[in-house]
């Protein structure tokens, strides 16, 4: 009898210009929790898909409790008891929490014709339980925050009887206390048998809960270590191939005069960001810290014409901007990148040009009814060679490339406009601390130049690493600002927690 419960070994897998796993392997024994850690790329996520048979590995074997199987998709995957959360939700708003949990497996009556809702329901209800959530099964899932929409996925997982659950990036997006919640829930199925593998990029949550620790590097197997014999200095090396001996880049930036006001913002829905005032000056960096439910994004997406507000006023360089909608912010010279890159960022079908060109396409028309193509992809060239982008070509499908290359080719879109205010909606998520590096040098170059950059954060290390000031919101109001000399973890969350 094996000591492992899931083998894979000598893992090939290639894309169109990519070999995005190269001989890779990994051991999972029962009862444990295996953390799988690389940069942005490695391949770890791919590894992933092969064992839960969204991919198809070109070479390579996997050994499922001491049997060579073939794993035909996800619901092959699930049958034998493996279980995937995935980095990126892909939820059905419009249907009921129950109704997630069960997608694709339904509890069937009248010989298998209609859905047993009343059983579907009554599962529902006990598998939130068991993983101490507290929600209406019967609740629309659009409802729920995409940090409450990650714990139902993890409900979900749970809900097969998995034998192997795959958590990636499963904190990206939950709060301290949901974090905690989580991982209640893994050490209660560790000491049921599960073997659990966990991909994060957050060292402190890796060295805490993992038993062991795989590490991958450009689609390779690195090594795997006991989580006991790690330091964080190790990880990063083993990861990246070098030592970073600094996670945040010297900045060269001044601020200079104040550019962007905001005053008395006020949404016009009453559970949302009201009397929102604060400025930007030229060349800063503003940090915006919160807890969840703090309205940071919201008011975000006010100022940028997603959402309406009632009261307020927007000042650029003493002109008052009227932005009822994204394109009157985009003329206005102000660039968004949002919160869910997946949901509301990438065109994940479309090629990498398309999705660099999309929000300014009008200035590469020839006769004002054709796409210049050479220009485009000049830009392209321009902008992949600038935030050093890994892609086999401009035609590549930006869906198949790392969260991290994803994000700079966002940040391409709007560097296309050329704007002089950035609003970066956590501009780091889910992105492994080399790419992290990568994309805080693009900042620093950007403030560098003068375009005031407003920065949302959940990473309080980044907020204070990166930040000229910062500002604090709580309930949806803004409780105070910190010069970023002297901003730390006890005096924001002072004002992070500072209700009315």
């Amino acid at each position: 009898m094996s000591e492992y419960r899931l083998e894979m070994s000598g893992v090939v897998k290639t894309f169109p210009g990519v070999k995005a796993l190269d001989h890779a392997q990994l051991k999972l024994r029962p009862g444990t929790v295996h953390a799988l850690m690389g940069e942005n790329g490695a391949g770890k996520s791919t590894l992933m898909k092969c064992m839960f048979g969204i991919y198809h590995m070109d070479e390579g074997e996997v050994i499922y409790e001491g049997e060579k199987v073939q794993i035909k998709g996800p619901l092959d995957a699930l049958h034998r008891g493996i279980a995937m959360v995935h980095q990126e939700l892909q939820p059905i708003p419009e249907r009921s929490i129950g109704e997630n949990i069960y997608v694709g497996r339904y509890p069937m009556k009248c010989r298998g014709l209609v859905v047993d809702h009343d059983k579907m329901y009554e599962d529902a209800a006990q598998v939130l339980k068991e993983v101490h959530l507290n929600y209406d099964p019967r609740a629309k899932l659009g409802t729920l925050s995409v940090s409450q929409m990650q714990l139902v996925e993890i409900a979900k997982a749970v809900s097969a009887d998995c034998k192997v659950l795959i958590l990636d990036e499963p904190t990206s997006s939950l709060t301290a206390a949901e974090v905690e919640a989580l991982f209640t829930i893994v050490d209660e199925l560790r000491s049921k048998g599960v073997s659990i593998v966990y991909i994060s990029h957050k060292m402190d949550e890796i060295l805490r809960i993992s038993d062991e620790v795989t590490i991958m590097r450009d689609g390779q197997y690195v090594g795997t270590w006991s989580a006991k014999e790690l330091t964080t200095d190790f990880i990063i090396t083993k990861m990246v191939g070098r030592e970073l001996t600094d996670l945040f880049p010297k900045r060269e930036n001044i601020p200079g005069e104040v550019v962007f006001e905001v005053e008395d913002f006020t949404s016009i829905d009453p559970k949302s960001f009201r009397h929102a005032t604060f400025n930007v000056r030229k060349g800063e960096i503003l940090g915006v810290a919160g807890l969840v439910g703090a309205q940071r994004t919201e008011l975000m997406e006010g100022l940028f014409g997603l959402r309406c507000h009632t009261a307020g006023k927007i000042t650029y360089q003493g002109k008052e901007l009227k932005i009822d909608q994204p394109k009157d912010a985009i003329k206005a010279g102000i660039a968004m990148l949002t919160e869910d890159r997946r949901a509301t960022g990438i065109l994940g079908v479309l090629s990498i040009a398309d999705n660099v060109s999309i929000a300014s396409l009008n200035q590469y028309l020839i006769g004002g009814i054709m796409l210049d193509d050479a220009k485009i992809e000049q830009l392209v060239q321009e902008n992949v060679a600038k935030l050093s982008i890994k892609t086999p070509s401009s035609k590549t499908q930006i869906q198949s490339l790392s969260g991290g290359n994803q994000q700079k080719v966002l940040i391409s879109r709007w560097l296309a406009n050329d704007p002089d205010i950035f609003i970066l909606d956590e501009p780091t998520r889910g992105i492994d601390v080399g790419a992290k590096y990568e994309i805080y040098c693009i900042i620093a170059e950007l403030a560098k130049q003068g375009k005031s950059i407003i920065m949302i954060s959940s990473e309080m290390s980044e907020l204070i690493g990166m930040s000229d000031r910062v500002m604090v919101m709580c309930d949806g109001r803004v409780t105070g600002f910190i010069d970023g000399a002297e901003a730390n973890q006890e005096n924001i969350m002072a004002l992070a927690t500072r209700f009315e």
